[in-house]
């Protein structure tokens, strides 16, 4: 069951990034959702590989195919389908690794655990999968865009480079104007340079994406064991190269003193308020209506064409210098990724209240 998330909106992914193509099933979507599929295409291109100086050189166009669960344009409850065929793999590439073990890469454990693994770019271990998790949120986004439920991540760091504006006060609109996906412009300058600088050096570099939930009602998730930062986090930890998870002030709050992190209550018209939002949107493990937000760290990308130390198979010791094509840094291309996983998650505990 580690293919599959989700309760009542589920979501199955398969295949490898060598193979033939990678896909999903979901089930338990809602049925008359138009499936804006130009929507759901844009929503891949972001993560698509090949788009940028930054990214990966690795040509995909990444174009989604769905088999079942749509009618006339419209979703009908059953369950939907969908394929993404690989076109430009690159098998020989990983040829020298095939008895060796990548410093900090799956290599080592999927061996230990399966017998065997596929040293072709990794597997299942390679953020490939991950293509197959964006069409899922993308449907998933439709669904919450009927409910008034807007989902968006950027990049607020990348390695020691981070926003000097606050991530809740972000313009948000301009995320998408530059390749790194941060909105504050010049900061974006500058994690471009640091990127492209640690890729002409064969190294990589990590980061934070931090993500924003607006329109959320109040009372969705649960107490105890399913509480709504929980299944959050258990999302996006499930993400390649993701490292880290904290939400509203998160760890910057342990500075702070119970009577300056407290969200007071105020009324708002009619409605019940928070002065402020420290709480990040969540108290108790349930929603209170004020806007969500989150960050996720992402570690750098362990496969570098700069020369390590490792062992191989038979734990004998040698330099590495991979080859292949590899992202200097992940973050760009997480964005989307991170969306799609907390469209995932919040839809499912949506329909878990009905």
């Amino acid at each position: 069951m580690s293919n599959t998330t989700g309760k009542l909106f589920t979501f199955t992914s398969f295949g490898e990034s060598h193979g033939k193509g990678i896909g999903g099933i979901i089930d338990g979507c809602p049925p008359g959702i138009e499936l804006d599929e130009a929507y759901i295409q844009s929503e891949l291109d972001r993560r698509k590989p090949g788009q940028s100086k930054i990214a990966t050189p690795r040509k995909e166009d990444d174009k989604v195919e769905f088999l079942s669960g749509v009618f006339e344009g419209k979703t009908t409850g059953t369950p939907i389908a969908f394929i993404i065929w690989n076109q430009n793999q690159h098998s020989k590439d990983y040829d020298h690794l095939k008895e060796v073990y990548r410093p900090s890469h799956a290599d080592f454990t999927y061996q230990q655990k399966y017998g065997i693994r596929d040293h072709r770019g990794g597997g299942r271990s390679s953020a490939r999968e991950t293509a197959a998790r964006v069409v899922a949120g993308a449907v998933a986004k439709l669904v919450l865009r009927q409910k008034g439920i807007e989902i968006t991540a950027f990049t607020s760091q990348v390695g020691h480079i981070a926003m000097t504006q606050s991530a809740t006060k972000a313009d948000l609109s301009l995320i998408e104007t530059n390749i790194v996906r941060c909105p504050q412009t010049e900061v974006a300058e500058k994690m471009i340079d640091y990127i492209q600088e640690l890729k002409k050096d064969g190294d990589s570099i990590g980061g934070i994406i931090s993500c924003i939930i607006k329109g959320m009602p109040v009372g969705v998730g649960n107490p105890i064991f399913d509480k709504l930062q929980a299944r959050l986090a258990a999302a996006m930890m499930s993400i390649n190269a993701s490292h880290g998870f904290d939400y509203g002030r998160g760890f910057d709050g342990v500075a702070l003193k119970g009577s300056e992190m407290n969200d007071a209550f105020v009324k708002d018209g009619n409605q019940i308020s928070t002065r402020t939002n420290n709480s990040g949107g969540i108290q108790g493990g349930i929603s209170n209506g004020q806007d969500i937000y989150f960050r996720v760290l992402f570690k750098p990308v362990a496969t570098i064409s700069k020369k390590q130390d490792t062992l191989d198979v038979n734990a004998n010791e040698i330099e590495l210098q991979a080859r292949g094509r590899h992202d200097p840094c992940v973050l760009p291309r997480a964005v989307p990724i991170v969306e799609a996983m907390a469209a995932m998650t919040i839809l499912d505990l949506i329909l878990t209240q009905n």
